[in-house]
């Protein structure tokens, strides 16, 4: 599987694309379910009460984790999972290079 990978300001720009005007409403694609998903959408599914709150779940677990979702259906169905990237396979197609040389798995940015 081959993976992109962005610098901290490429995946920036790659956000600021998205022209939205506020954090919550950046979004994301679920690399199993294939779902959009925001982290307004974390916040309504009960993540947490504000983006500082679900910011570190955004691009990382499917909203599904906090809706009952279960796992992975075995096609995507529009609707969403219980994955993360914190677990033991690696799946995704993005990683982030920080500073220190560090990749860290995220979803893909959603265009």
């Amino acid at each position: 599987m081959s993976r992109k990978t962005l610098t901290i300001a490429e995946f920036h720009e790659a956000l600021n694309a998205q022209g939205v005007k506020r954090m919550e409403d950046l979004a994301f694609i679920c690399p199993v379910c294939k779902t959009r998903q925001t982290g307004q959408d974390l916040i309504d599914a009960g993540a947490g009460s504000t983006f500082a709150e679900v910011e570190g779940f955004v691009g990382f677990s499917c909203v599904g984790r906090w809706t009952g979702a279960g796992p992975p259906r075995e096609q995507p169905d529009g609707k969403p999972c219980d994955w993360t990237l914190g677990g033991l396979f690696k799946i995704h197609t993005l990683e982030v290079l920080d500073v220190d040389g560090r990749r860290h798995p995220r979803f893909e940015v959603a265009t």
